[in-house]
Formats: structure tokens, sequence, C-alpha cells
């Protein structure tokens, strides 16, 4: 069963984040996972 996410941002940061997904041929997920991958942190951390 999938969960969804919403949230909002503003215009500049829509433009710029779509840009990117877009160069990189990236679904939204997909642009939002890499970000999760690119923190390279230890996701239980606190």
């Amino acid at each position: 069963m999938g969960v969804e996410i919403r949230f909002e941002v503003d215009e500049e940061q829509y433009e710029r984040l779509k840009a990117i997904k877009d160069k990189r041929g990236y679904t939204w997920k997909g642009l939002m996972l890499e970000g999760v991958e690119a923190l390279n942190t230890d996701e239980t951390a606190e």
C-alpha cells in the first residue's frame, strides 16, 4: 500500500525542482529519493 506525501513550495522553488527533475528524467518520486540518497545520512539517527 502506498503513502501519499504532499507539501507546498513557492513558484520559484517549483520551477527549480521541475527543471532538475526534467533534465535528469526523474519522476517526482525519483527526484525525492535521489535527494535523500545525496544527503548520505543514517536515516535512523536523530
